[in-house]
């Protein structure tokens, strides 16, 4: 009966094939066998020698010991000096490869993020890797139960065959004495061994422990290759010592030199001249071990080489598909930056080749759309100008009559006397819009030129307040001034500043409905924002979006009062655009509205984020009232406007909202 033994782990002393299993020193016979004799550590001859106490041994010791202190104190201090600065060396290298590793991680997930090529590739070859992974342990995982199976049986057969020759011996051998008793053990677990070029198997022949009544027990134990009954796991010795004849076996290791090999330890017990013994029979696995280790350097080896084959393939794959869709990001990216001319290289007749010509076609098509719009476009621009220019001559002709007939009005009856005064204001108007058509036939022309200068905001925010001094007592509405610095020199073109501000600063008069207009200014390191803000009739989100067209009104049958043309807030984008500004309006129906301009203080600079929020919770600024000033131009005030301290801002609407013009 064959019964399996789990294995379990091996003893330190078994491992290193150190002998102590018998119960006491082995010492050779003339025939080479190991035997047993009897422990002499009792007798007075092993017992150690008295120590020489005499004072010169004393001191020699002393010196000794002292020399080794020292010495251990020294060889101490040399390794915690050599800990130390291996550790410092470890920290520095850490810290110098951390911002290259940390440099190669963003990399790969920039590349993983941007290529979706890398992404398919390194996508299919960690699919390939953990698949072989799987398969390979699974093949391996087979490959070592069936050898180990196989040897296991192969081991079994023999061990029966080989313990039954044993016990056969020792039932049929007829000796009495000591020597014989010897020659005989050692003869018959020789030929069990089978000794010759390769040891086929090894042995361990132990007496079972705790019999009372044995006799002639001149072998304790014996062992191949000075092996000891430690490399038997103790589970598999009570299964044999317990099992009578029948046959047990278990998984080991043994030392063979300086290397321990895998084995199977199949046990049983015989009996020698009422003695009963332990007989292990140890088959070695390294063969076997070689054969597994082999094929999976073969598995991983060739699980390797596919993985490449793979990526390769991907690889290949993935750039022949993404390589054109990359061509038409990039030929895309120069059509819309103005190459009108650019197109795809067409290959083949598939679908590639397909996208490829219906792109070509898709991007002729819009060239063609987008030259005759650019030839249109330019014909309307040059119209305008040529109409505009053309019109100036007749245009000062007739105002000249105008204003002749507008000063001698008293002269005519009342329907004369109001004729002219039509005739007056309305060339007036005719004027102003064909001036503005000027202006905006040159930014369309690209000729207009800025003129900037250092110059203090304040100034031509004070100018702007002087001059909408009349309107604003016309409507009934304060302008009021709300900052905290007093001077902020900005590099600008005070011309065209005068007028975006002119522009806000009137159409917040006209929209106001007599409530306080107020202007805030405010800078940072590299901006200035000046809003100007009503509280009349407000806009919606709609109309905030065409706020800025040209000839666009939020209500086109509105009259207007103060003779706009409908392209102040237009010229004023554009004069912004010239200054590399910001130019945003935010409004509310019912609670007014809010344009802001943001300018970079130098030239050519770039603004990140605007002093002034866009939606203002609130007018005033935070800090202490004397650290605000504040220019109010009132309705009953014919004066020229005086700075006077800030009593406090009023509270702004919360949700979003749009812009309007007039």
């Amino acid at each position: 009966m064959v019964s399996d033994i789990k294995q379990v782990p091996e003893s330190p002393v078994g491992k290193t094939g150190e002998a102590g299993g018998g119960p006491g020193p082995k010492t050779p016979d003339p025939a080479g066998v190991q035997q047993v004799t009897p422990a002499e550590s009792e007798t007075p001859e092993t017992s150690p020698e008295q120590p020489d106490t005499s004072p010169d041994q004393s001191a020699r010791e002393a010196r000794d010991l002292s020399w080794v202190l020292s010495r251990a104190r020294i060889w101490t201090r040399r390794g915690l000096i050599l800990v130390l600065r291996v550790s410092r060396l470890v920290a520095i290298g850490v810290r110098q490869i951390r911002p290259g590793l940390r440099f190669v991680w963003r990399s790969l997930l920039r590349r993983w993020r941007r290529s979706l090529e890398f992404r398919t590739v390194l996508t299919t070859l960690l699919l390939a890797v953990t698949s072989f992974a799987i398969v390979g342990a699974y093949l391996s995982n087979q490959i070592a139960n069936n050898l180990f199976q196989e040897r296991l049986a192969q081991a079994e057969s023999e061990s029966r065959f080989n313990v039954k020759q044993v016990q056969d011996t020792f039932d049929g051998a007829q000796v009495t004495d000591q020597s014989s008793v010897i020659t005989l053990v050692y003869d018959t677990l020789t030929a069990v061994e089978g000794r010759g070029s390769v040891i086929q198997r090894r042995y361990v022949f132990e007496a079972a422990p705790e019999q009372t009544k044995p006799r002639n027990r001149w072998v304790e134990s014996r062992a191949s290759d000075q092996l000891t009954v430690r490399v038997i796991p103790p589970e598999l010795r009570k299964a044999v010592q317990s099992g009578g004849k029948q046959q047990f076996w278990a998984s080991t290791q043994f030392p063979v030199g300086n290397e321990d090999r895998p084995g199977i330890a199949v046990g049983n017990m015989v009996t020698f001249n009422g003695t009963a013994y332990e007989l292990y029979l140890i088959y070695d696995l390294n063969t076997a071990q070689q054969t597994l280790d082999e094929i999976q350097n073969v598995l991983w080896a060739g699980g390797a080489a596919l993985v490449l084959m793979i990526g390769a393939i991907a690889w290949y794959v993935t750039r022949n598909v993404v390589s054109p869709v990359s061509h038409a990001a990039v030929v895309s990216e120069k059509l819309a930056a103005g190459q009108l001319q650019e197109r795809m290289v067409v290959k083949g007749e598939d679908e590639v080749a397909r996208l490829g010509a219906s792109f070509n076609h898709m991007a002729a098509s819009l060239q063609e759309q987008i030259t005759q719009l650019a030839t249109l476009s330019q014909m309307q621009q040059r119209f305008v100008s040529d109409v505009s220019h053309e019109l100036r001559t007749p245009l000062t002709t007739v105002r000249m009559a105008a204003e002749v007939l507008f000063d001698a009005r008293d002269d005519f009856d009342p329907m004369n006397k109001r004729s002219a005064e039509l005739l007056y204001h309305q060339v007036e108007r005719f004027q102003s819009l064909l001036s503005d058509l000027l202006e905006i036939s040159r930014f369309d022309a690209g000729a207009a030129v800025l003129d900037a200068e250092p110059q203090d905001i304040f100034q031509v925010i004070s100018h702007v307040m002087e001059g909408a001094a009349p309107v604003a007592a016309e409507y009934g509405s304060e302008v009021r001034l709300n900052a905290r610095q007093k001077s902020i020199i900005v590099e600008m073109d005070s011309r065209r500043i005068d007028r975006i501000l002119r522009n806000l600063l009137l159409n917040a008069l006209e929209h106001g409905e007599g409530k306080p207009v107020h202007i805030s200014v405010a800078a940072n390191h590299e901006a200035v924002a000046v809003s100007v803000r009503d509280h009349g009739i407000g806009m919606t989100q709609a109309e905030a979006a065409r706020v800025f067209d040209r000839f666009w009104r939020a209500d086109p049958a509105r009259a207007r009062t103060t003779g706009g043309s409908g392209l102040g807030l237009s010229i004023a984008a554009e004069d912004t655009k010239l200054h590399n500004g910001w130019l945003q309006a935010w409004g509310r129906k019912g609670s007014g509205s809010n344009f802001r301009l943001t300018l970079p203080l130098r030239q050519g600079g770039t603004i990140v984020k605007s002093p002034l929020q866009l939606e203002p919770a609130d007018i005033g600024f935070p800090g202490a009232a004397s650290e605000r000033q504040m220019l109010v131009l009132g309705q009953d005030s014919g004066e020229t406007p005086q700075p006077t301290p800030s009593v406090g801002g009023i509270p702004a609407p919360d949700d979003d909202g749009t812009g309007e013009k007039s």
